[in-house]
């Protein structure tokens, strides 16, 4: 009788084990088919009005880290080719010590990007709250999004299933260490699964508040 229990608990673990792997992974893998045929290469992006920056941190002398940096290399590199006219950057604001889109500002001031180029999000405290802000607050219906490979996937998905007609240009502008990337693509697992529960079941709202068009009347 005990040995029977055994084998039923073990089996039991097994089961379970391999449907939490599936939950998983089938949300990861879907984006990521989802995703390859909206990624392109700085010269092969399509021409947008606006490119969307996402935080990626910032060290405690209000410097961006590497990722982040890449991320508005990136974005300028768009702006200086002529694919996009504007940035949007969002990020986290919780409290005047941390400041993410004022310091992704200040980057790409020194990069050459004009001022008038540049939007402000403060409340990007998640994807999704980027995804949802881009359309109800700024009247971002097309756009391309900036972020690094891993990431790209959950954004764009979010994006769509929001309403906004999105393509990614991959922020990749390095080789990052491996077990940064190892620890970013397991993560991904849940927050992707994450994403799935907010897009479709339950759709919590952002910080929100007045409109401000990026372009008055829209055009996209």
């Amino acid at each position: 009788m005990f040995k029977r229990l055994v084998r039923f608990v073990i089996k039991l673990a097994v089961a379970l084990g391999i449907a939490s792997a599936v939950i998983l992974l089938l949300p990861r893998l879907f984006t990521l088919f989802f995703a390859q045929p909206r990624l392109y290469s700085i010269p092969a992006a399509p021409q947008k009005r606006v490119a969307v920056v996402f935080g990626a941190g910032i060290w405690r002398n209000n410097r961006p880290t590497a990722v982040l940096r890449d991320r508005v290399d990136t974005a300028a590199e768009l702006y200086f080719t002529g694919k996009v006219e504007k940035l949007l950057m969002s990020g986290s604001n919780p409290s005047i010590y941390y400041n993410e889109p004022e310091v992704m500002r200040t980057y790409a001031l020194k990069l050459g990007i004009p001022e008038e180029a540049i939007v402000l999000d403060y409340a990007g405290r998640s994807t999704y709250d980027t995804c949802y802000r881009m359309r109800d607050i700024f009247h971002v219906k097309d756009v391309i999004l900036v972020t690094q490979r891993f990431h790209l996937p959950r954004a764009l998905f979010i994006c769509h299933a929001l309403g906004v007609q999105a393509v990614g240009v991959p922020a990749d502008r390095r080789e990052y260490r491996p077990i940064s990337n190892i620890y970013w693509n397991f993560r991904e697992l849940f927050a992707t699964l994450n994403a799935f529960w907010e897009v479709y079941f339950s759709r919590p709202q952002p910080i929100l508040g007045k409109a401000e068009p990026i372009y008055p009347i829209e055009v996209y």
